[in-house]
């Protein structure tokens, strides 16, 4: 068992269960600890980069403002880039090293510069979906972040209190962006879904960004190895009555479950606890509507709208 006290989180195992607890919640946006935690961790590998970014671009003779537009950034956000005071996105990272003719010193630093996205108790949890065969999710409050779209994920952060300011805010957006690699990996992963009804009537930021949210959410699911089903307020049985809840397999096969809840997140390796927390989506699936149904649920909100 873990807890954390005094902003230091502590780890107890107990025979083969470890169970991980840390001070903030990500998916949800729960209290305000993980910004500085993600700032302070990573803050040397994004200075770092930045650094080297400014060497390149000022040795291929280019301004910011020419820079930043090849890249599709304006100077001052070029500038923020520079100064470590933002973190750039893989693609940007590719795109920076393709116009500065950097051959590669770049884009060598994009998985240490992806990871100092994530707040230290979440970088556990950013490597496992990538390292996913399956990920089975469950939610009750927000859309999932792997399927929010830009404008819902400023609309929810913008929601924070206290309110994060603009820079981390820039920080979690390309940091949830990134992540949504995951729908295309050659080697795709199973990707099951199940949201309650609530969480697509809730009209964060108004109902021009639900509308798109939901339009997203109907292109998403046509993708394969994805799988969105609803679960409806007039079900009168739900095994999700504890909350929201992630189960991610492994491509060893081993198991995790990853939870939010009230500013708190934790990451479950027990064995028995990931084997049961399967199960328990299982049930949750089976009495949730059907991908089918859940499609023209969605178009039948989208209608409301």
């Amino acid at each position: 068992m873990t807890d954390r006290a005094g902003g230091e989180a502590r780890t107890v195992t107990a025979g083969d269960e470890l169970t991980v607890s840390f001070g903030d919640g990500w998916e949800n946006d729960g209290d305000e600890g993980g910004a500085a935690t993600a700032d302070k961790s990573g803050q040397g590998i994004v200075t770092a980069f930045g650094q080297s970014m400014k060497t390149l671009r000022v040795r291929a003779g280019l301004e910011r403002e020419e820079f930043g537009r090849r890249i599709g950034y304006s100077a001052s956000t070029v500038a923020s880039f520079e100064q470590g005071r933002r973190i750039p996105s893989p693609r940007t990272i590719e795109q920076a090293d393709e116009v500065l003719g950097a051959g590669g010193l770049l884009t060598v630093w994009k998985e240490q510069v992806e990871r100092a996205q994530y707040p230290v108790f979440f970088r556990g949890m950013a490597k496992l979906e990538k390292e996913a065969i399956e990920l089975l999710s469950y939610d009750t409050l927000v859309v999932k972040g792997l399927l929010q779209t830009e404008e819902y994920m400023r609309a929810v952060l913008a929601m924070r209190r206290p309110p994060l300011d603009q820079e981390t805010i820039e920080q979690r957006v390309a940091a949830r962006l990134a992540r949504q690699d995951i729908f295309d990996r050659q080697l795709a992963p199973l990707l099951s879904f199940v949201m309650d009804e609530s969480v697509l009537r809730r009209r964060l930021g108004g109902k021009g960004v639900l509308r798109r949210q939901l339009e997203h959410l109907l292109l998403i699911g046509q993708k394969r190895n994805v799988e969105i089903q609803i679960m409806p307020l007039v079900c009168e049985e739900s095994a999700g009555v504890d909350g929201p809840f992630t189960v991610v397999t492994r491509d060893d096969g081993k198991k995790f479950v990853y939870a939010e809840a009230q500013g708190t997140s934790t990451l479950q390796t027990d064995p028995q606890q990931a084997a049961l927390a399967a199960a328990r989506y299982g049930i949750i699936r089976s009495q949730a509507l059907t991908p089918r149904e859940s499609v023209e649920f969605i178009e039948r909100l989208l209608g409301e709208l």
